[in-house]
């Protein structure tokens, strides 16, 4: 059967596939548009199982927070290439998944909810099919706070929100300078009570072999041991980093000179 210009190009922009592609499932459906849809889904399914065990590194890391910054998403769309990442018609899907996880609280939400007559995790496999690469979520983080603020770090690589106590004059350049910093150093808690146990067991004991290594007498290994640690949190734990905009403030000490406020929580989203 004949199959029109305008029929192609609506499916096309129902379901972002190609022309060729869009034009072959609807002559397999034989004109039918819903049945179309589900011959691109099918032909997703397909891709999405051959390219199961491909790595997926590289895509957008995005952040979102609400009208009244009280509620942030993080999370990465991830694929296999920087070429696709860098697409724009990537990036507005990308952007509008970002949207919706706005509105969900976790991951197993998100991936059931509903964008564009079928859930997330369908949309996912329909566009491994449309791109032809491993198309998958890598992260997915929400904060909520009496305020919440984000930083997307240039080309979509690194993703934070920062959480403040209260709502001053100057919260939006506050939280973004912080999330800032998440996202250059990496902390891995906000402070040291923060830090798992067995990450500080671990610590203190490669502490202590390096000290035996150095001939320090093994009496008094518990308290240099402990010494060292107070630096592993000053480098590691997100109040207490030297602020990268000011070497001489640690991150609490910016914050104690910006207004009465605290950062309550971060979360950071990496592609990689």
């Amino acid at each position: 059967m004949k199959i029109t210009a305008s029929e192609v190009n609506k499916l096309r922009q129902s379901t972002g596939a190609g022309m060729m592609d869009c034009k072959k499932a609807l002559v397999e459906a034989e004109g039918d548009f819903d049945k179309a849809i589900e011959v691109l889904r099918k032909k997703g399914q397909k891709v999405a199982a051959n390219r199961a065990d491909r790595d997926s590194s590289e895509g957008a890391a995005l952040a979102k927070v609400n009208s009244d910054n009280t509620k942030g998403v993080v999370l990465s769309i991830n694929c296999e290439t920087d070429f696709v990442a860098k697409n724009d018609t990537y990036l507005t899907l990308a952007n509008a998944l970002a949207d919706l996880a706005l509105e969900c609280d976790s991951l197993e939400d998100f991936l059931t909810a509903e964008f564009q007559g079928m859930t997330i995790a369908e949309k996912l496999i329909e566009q491994t099919g449309v791109i032809g690469e491993k198309i998958e979520i890598g992260g997915f983080k929400t904060l909520r706070a009496p305020y919440v603020g984000s930083y997307i770090h240039a080309g979509n690589k690194i993703a934070t929100l920062v959480g403040l106590s209260t709502v001053i004059d100057n919260a939006a350049e506050v939280s973004k300078n912080v999330a800032m910093q998440a996202a250059a150093m990496n902390p891995i808690a906000l402070n040291e009570d923060g830090v798992d146990a067995s990450i500080i067991e671990k610590e203190i004991e490669i502490a202590k072999d390096q000290l035996r290594q150095e001939g320090k007498p093994e009496a008094m290994l518990d308290n240099i041991a402990k010494g060292k640690m107070k630096r592993f949190f000053k480098d590691n734990t997100l109040v207490n980093q030297d602020y990268i905009k000011d070497s001489k403030l640690s991150v609490a000490g910016y914050i104690k000179s910006v207004g009465d406020t605290e950062v309550t929580a971060f979360e950071r989203v990496a592609l990689g």
